[in-house]
């Protein structure tokens, strides 16, 4: 999109690069980030158990990629007991409730089939060895963890946030796990509100069932139950300077969210009546009355795939 280029191109980003943090990183780029990448320093955890290195350098995805061979944990601690499961998705630092798992269908995924002891590091730490004291988008996946990892945050750099992803669950699953609500009431608290939920969930059956019922009577007969969500929040434009607006309206554009960058742009213009927020607010508004042309279609095409399943996307 040739506004984010205009933008981070912009001397507001020269010595001020945006930064991402990837907790929990899976090897790929966050597909979010594909627009801001190449302009971004993005800070991943990924841990193993080799000696301890942090890897810094420039790729084909991002301006600067730094990588930490550690987990990260919330409060300062030399190793911290690691429990692998069935599914490497599912391993944890917390330990899985196979009581509360048993009645449902993936509760196999649980299991720890062993534990290990894996090096740590803090978010603070980390942050201190890079020589990095701001934040602009957190994206944790921790299987439990996430809000707590949040909070440990130094309060100079939480307040600089201005989108977080995080994955809490709804369903018991790991004991002393932060929980979708907790995450809900924080966010709240700390003026973001909730710009996405991709509510995640599986089909409350236990495991001997579904071998005995076979797998395609349970997909079409027994409806999923929530389990855990994919949220990702956007803070509110209060009392921010111009190099933030300008991140947080990039940020409402990923989002889809063009009735935010309208509102992102317009704050902006009350207090700085600088040319390149004018450029934002008519990029969004040529944006909004463009894409409302294509609505009729994609209905269109929606109400063909229920009659022809068979048809491409």
């Amino acid at each position: 999109m040739e506004i984010i280029k205009k933008i981070l191109e912009s001397a507001f980003f020269s010595n001020r690069p945006p930064v991402l943090i990837d907790i929990g990183a899976s090897g790929e780029i966050n597909q979010k980030w594909k627009w801001i990448a190449p302009y971004s320093i993005c800070i991943a955890f990924d841990a193993d158990d080799r000696e301890f290195h942090v890897t810094e350098q420039t790729n084909k995805e991002y301006k600067k990629l730094i990588s930490f061979n550690r987990i990260v944990t919330s409060e300062p601690a030399d190793k911290a007991t690691f429990y692998l499961t069935a599914s490497p998705y599912c391993s944890s630092l917390l330990v899985p409730q196979s009581e509360k798992l048993e009645p449902w269908i993936f509760s196999d995924l649980f299991k720890v089939e062993r534990s290990t002891s894996l090096a740590t590091i803090t978010l603070a730490e980390a942050l201190t060895k890079v020589n990095i004291n701001y934040i602009d988008w957190f994206k944790t996946d921790t299987q439990g963890t996430d809000l707590r990892l949040y909070n440990t945050l130094p309060q100079g750099v939480s307040a600089q946030i201005l989108a977080a992803e995080f994955e809490p669950g709804i369903m018991d699953a790991y004991a002393g796990e932060d929980k979708l609500f907790q995450v809900m009431q924080e966010m709240h608290k700390n003026d973001f509100w909730l710009s996405s939920m991709e509510v995640k969930g599986v089909q409350r059956l236990k495991s001997n069932y579904a071998k005995e019922l076979g797998m395609g009577t349970i997909k079409r007969v027994i409806r999923k139950s929530p389990g855990w969500a994919e949220v990702t929040y956007l803070r509110l434009p209060i009392v921010i300077a111009q190099r933030q607006f300008l991140m947080l309206y990039i940020f409402a554009l990923i989002e889809r969210q063009y009735g935010f960058a309208l509102e992102v742009a317009d704050k902006a213009l009350e207090k700085f009546p600088d040319n390149i927020f004018q450029d934002c607010r008519n990029t969004v508004l040529k944006k909004i009355k463009s894409d409302r042309w294509k609505i009729p279609f994609i209905i269109f095409k929606r109400q063909v795939k229920k009659i022809l399943p068979g048809i491409d996307d």
